[in-house]
């Protein structure tokens, strides 16, 4: 699954963050089914007090028309913890990882549930 994620990131990090970017948060999404999905968004502040940064949106980059999609049996437990280990293998070996963790944070987490940070600046 890494390698799909890779390409769909890649995608649209490859046309640049915005300046006025200052974190980046993957929302996770549990479709019908054993289906999931993530956008990536772009905030204009950070604050780890305060979960609501990540409403504080500039962009989805075009995400929220191509969502990240797959299908699991599973809990969403184990759906959150596996995109935590995706997205840390993108942040150590990914093309854009530089750009990501020039960022204040990179986070993830459901649309509706607490926000599991995975970079501080």
């Amino acid at each position: 699954m890494y390698m799909l994620f890779e390409e769909w990131l890649n995608g649209y990090l490859e046309k640049g963050i915005p300046q006025e970017i200052v974190a980046v948060n993957f929302n996770i999404y549990e479709e019908s089914g054993n289906s999931w999905s993530i956008e990536i968004v772009g905030t204009g502040s950070f604050d780890e007090e305060d979960e609501d940064w990540a409403c504080d949106e500039i962009t989805d980059f075009g995400s929220r028309e191509n969502l990240f999609t797959w299908e699991a049996d599973e809990e969403w437990e184990v759906v959150l913890e596996n995109v935590i280990e995706i997205i840390k293998e993108y942040l150590e070996k990914g093309k854009y990882a530089n750009t990501l963790k020039g960022l204040t944070a990179v986070g993830t987490g459901f649309v509706d549930g607490n926000i599991e940070i995975l970079f501080r600046k």
